[in-house]
């Protein structure tokens, strides 16, 4: 059994310490992930990083991501805005290359801070009561597609207009956590294609996924159970105050991205 465990581990490249830090991290990302809906992406960026080649653990991430949304997809899908997912998902595609092209002209701190702050604000101003009166029109769904697009093109996060979109709106916690997720899905499969089409996920990345899909799974069905035991205003306040500190987490990376 001791050969077989070792056969796999070489396999991926992974030492034992380092397999055991990667299961910890990976299934505290995907409690967060099953709880929140969102924030498992930078956590696991930046905790990975500290024992993965990031070229590696970009595509992994996008891996994880797609495995815990579609986990969770049977238990949302009827309360996912399909229409504005879709609206998003325009914008999103339409305009990552604009974000690809602002980061070929401008430096990564200044646009990674001003990013944060206007995250902190949003947040605030959510925490303080701030609601739309109606679900946005279809013009302004493609609008938050676009800024969500210039972010991943340019910083490589998606999440944040869409989280604030939702929270936002008066559909309720539970369909904006839900439409997080499906959003999430759409953004991720088409990331970790155009890493496949480029090479970039090599035996190794594969096996290492494939040595952390049970602890995901079992994180990200905890995360999952933990919401549905959590009191909805609750639950907004927590996912608002990970977006504080996601936010916060840029502010770091802005000033020693080393």
């Amino acid at each position: 059994m001791s050969e077989v465990a070792g056969g796999i581990l070489n396999a991926a490249g992974l030492e034992a310490l380092t397999l055991l830090y990667g299961l910890v991290a990976v299934l505290a990302g995907a409690y967060l992930k099953g709880y929140t809906g969102f924030g498992a992406s930078m956590f696991w960026m930046t905790s990975l990083s500290l024992a993965f080649p990031p070229l590696q653990v970009v595509p992994m991430v996008l891996m994880f991501e797609v495995v815990t949304s579609v986990t969770l997809l049977p238990q949302i899908w009827r309360d996912v805005r399909w229409r504005s997912i879709a609206l998003l998902l325009l914008g999103t595609w339409a305009a990552t290359p604009v974000g690809i092209h602002v980061l070929t002209r401008l430096p990564a701190a200044p646009v990674r801070i001003a990013l944060a702050i206007a995250v902190l604000l949003a947040a605030v101003l959510i925490l303080r009561g701030f609601a739309l009166s109606k679900e946005p029109g279809r013009t302004a769904t493609v609008g938050v597609g676009l800024m969500a697009g210039v972010l991943n093109g340019s910083m490589g996060i998606v999440g944040p207009p869409a989280i604030l979109f939702y929270f936002s709106s008066p559909i309720g916690v539970v369909a904006g956590r839900a439409s997080i997720i499906a959003y999430f899905i759409g953004t991720d499969s088409v990331g970790a294609a155009l890493f496949a089409a480029q090479g970039l996920i090599d035996a190794s990345v594969l096996w290492r996924t494939a040595l952390f899909l049970p602890v995901l799974v079992a994180g990200v069905v905890a995360g999952n159970r933990g919401f549905v035991q959590t009191e909805p205003e609750s639950f907004k306040r927590t996912a608002i105050f990970v977006l504080i500190a996601l936010a916060v987490l840029l502010v770091v990376r802005a000033a020693w991205p080393a």
